[in-house]
């Protein structure tokens, strides 16, 4: 009993440790159009970092997630359950950690591009978003905090949007160190 007691306290510990979060301090987005409703998706994730819980680093258990369930796993995928060819990769760009998602479409809904009757202009209502992902800017017009949507002309071969996510702070640790330690040890 006591043993079992132990091992659940050991439980709990662990995963109150382990409520660590991991973010980015901005997305960009950019979709090259191939065909009337197909084309290529790439999401850059720019300044991956892990935000302590409370004081505590949790830092090494973020970037397992983010190995285990993101460029492993299949959350990118879930949440573009109609795109194909999924490529990822992680990476390492001005002293800081990124990732690069690229998936080809075939439906505009499949990347959550929407184009009313498949005419006018192509639509992205930012509120497919995480709540705290802010539009930063574009080559597109957006409709501002009453319509959070960003228009692009009809014509338009390359749609680009930049989101920001968080601001990098004092509780924010960079991954960079753990990508390259991560790197090293798969050579």
């Amino acid at each position: 009993m006591k043993n079992f007691r132990n091992s659940f306290v050991l439980l709990i510990l662990v995963a109150f440790i382990s409520s660590g979060c991991l973010t980015y301090e901005k997305k960009e987005y950019k979709f090259e159009l191939t065909g009337e409703n197909s084309g290529t998706l790439t999401i850059k994730y720019i300044n991956i970092m892990s935000i302590m819980d409370d004081t505590l680093d949790v830092s090494e258990e973020d970037f397992e997630v983010l190995i285990s369930e993101y460029l492993n796993g299949n959350k990118i995928e879930n949440s573009f359950p109609g795109a194909q060819n999924i490529k990822k990769r992680l990476f390492e760009e001005n002293g800081i950690l990124c990732g690069e998602v690229i998936m080809d479409f075939d439906n505009l809904e499949d990347v959550k591009l929407y184009r009313f009757k498949d005419m006018g202009p192509f639509m992205l209502n930012l509120i497919n978003f995480d709540e705290s992902e802010v539009y930063k800017s574009s080559n597109g017009e957006y409709g501002g905090e009453i319509m959070p949507v960003v228009f692009w002309d009809g014509n338009s071969k390359n749609i680009e949007l930049t989101t920001q996510y968080t601001s990098p702070d004092n509780t924010c640790v960079n991954l960079l160190s753990r990508f390259r330690s991560w790197s090293e040890a798969a050579k």
